[in-house]
């Protein structure tokens, strides 16, 4: 007989997150902060009151794939356009950064030295975790500039285009780098079929855009245009991991961003986020938090999380910051770009999960990880409203 004990643990993670959510929302921080902690207190770390099953990470599973379709939604090509070249340079250098700051850690966490010569696992465990550091998540961002009435400023043009940029370099590194966790894979394999899932996937989105508009195009389909949507996402996720090695997510962000470019892209993403909002969310985030392993006798795993929270702050920072003074940003500009690049969000859980999934991190790293998002979500706004406040222009216009 099947067990309906899942139920119980459904309505759980939902009312905690929400909950928890919330508290986080009044105190000025993103709900997602709410929704690991809920998973954290929840789980074995703690109250041992939900577990992982099946059920949870099936629909994490979906959860995650439904976040990357709203990414995708959300990709706006006429804003990457204006900001052009300035953010192509910030985002390539603010991710090659980072990328190396967090092997580097990593490498001297495991081994003492930087080795490349390891064995496969290890090796790509190392740079798994330089990918993570990659992710920006600039939705606090966002709210913050918004609050400072900084948005529409050229540092934040400067923020949206390459955060963008940013997420679709993430995407290519993280299908990269989970199509090689087998070692008798041949790399140059590895990236013909990559190459060849984004053409493919460029002619399927052109040949769904076709069918796409001729069935909105039809009376009292309107309703079901989500539907079709949905489905396409599902459809592509399914075949960029079956049929190409590619991560799901992927297909999944391509999809979303294929839609972005219809006139039903604002219709769809409203019905998206209701089942995001309402279930799939909810579920992947806390799924995180009922993983997480806290070791708090282990002082080298204490030393490491704060080794990389000191990392992906810097990496962000400086990476960024030398891109924008590249392209010609002032001394302030540079630094305004390089803190509003620093959170990474959800971003980087989605990234950690997937790594997990295949086999690539090992999960004692979770728990740095998460510690990473929450430190790095709780210091953005603080640092920001520093570094564009009138006095520290000034000063920093002076010298």
């Amino acid at each position: 007989m099947l067990s309906i004990h899942f139920l119980l643990d459904l309505a759980i993670i939902l009312l905690s997150t929400k909950t928890l959510g919330l508290f986080t929302r009044r105190i000025k921080m993103p709900q997602v902060v709410g929704a690991l902690l809920a998973g954290i207190i929840l789980g074995p770390s703690f109250l041992g009151i939900v577990h992982e099953t099946d059920f949870i990470s099936k629909m994490a599973e979906l959860g995650v794939i439904v976040l990357m379709f709203e990414a995708g939604l959300e990709t706006d090509f006429k804003e990457l356009k204006k900001c052009g070249k300035a953010s192509f340079v910030i985002a390539l250098i603010g991710v090659i950064v980072p990328l190396l700051g967090g092997f580097i850690a990593a490498s001297l966490f495991n081994e003492g030295k930087i080795l490349l010569n390891l064995p496969n696992k290890e090796l790509l465990q190392n740079i798994f975790i330089g990918v993570i550091l990659t992710a920006t998540s600039v939705s606090i961002t966002v709210e913050t500039l918004q609050e400072l009435g900084k948005l529409k400023t050229s540092s934040g043009f400067a923020i949206l285009g390459a955060a963008i940029i940013d997420d679709i370099l993430g995407i290519i590194l993280l299908t990269l780098i989970t199509s090689t966790k087998d070692s008798s894979i041949n790399i140059s394999i590895v990236l013909l079929k990559i190459v060849a899932f984004f053409l493919i996937a460029t002619l399927i989105g052109l040949l769904f855009r076709k069918i796409f508009s001729l069935i909105s195009d039809r009376v009292g389909l309107k309703r079901r245009i989500a539907l079709f949507a949905f489905s396409f996402c599902l459809i592509m996720a399914f075949i960029a991991e079956e049929y190409f090695g590619v991560a799901d997510i992927t297909g999944a962000y391509i999809a979303g961003v294929v839609i972005s470019n219809t006139i039903y892209s604002n219709y769809v993403k409203k019905k998206i986020e209701n089942i995001s909002f309402l279930l799939l969310s909810p579920i992947f985030f806390a799924s995180i938090g009922i993983n997480m392993t806290l070791t708090t006798n282990n002082s080298s795993m204490l030393i490491f999380t704060l080794i990389l929270t000191l990392v992906a702050i810097l990496t962000k920072v400086i990476g960024c910051g030398l891109g924008a003074k590249i392209c010609g940003y002032n001394r302030n500009s540079c630094l305004q770009i390089g803190v509003g690049m620093v959170s990474r969000g959800e971003v980087a859980l989605i990234v950690a999960n997937k790594g997990a999934a295949v086999g690539i991190l090992n999960k004692q790293f979770f728990a740095p990880i998460i510690s990473v998002v929450i430190i790095t979500t709780l210091l953005t706004p603080i640092l920001l409203k520093f570094v564009y406040s009138e006095r520290f222009t000034s000063t920093n216009a002076a010298a």
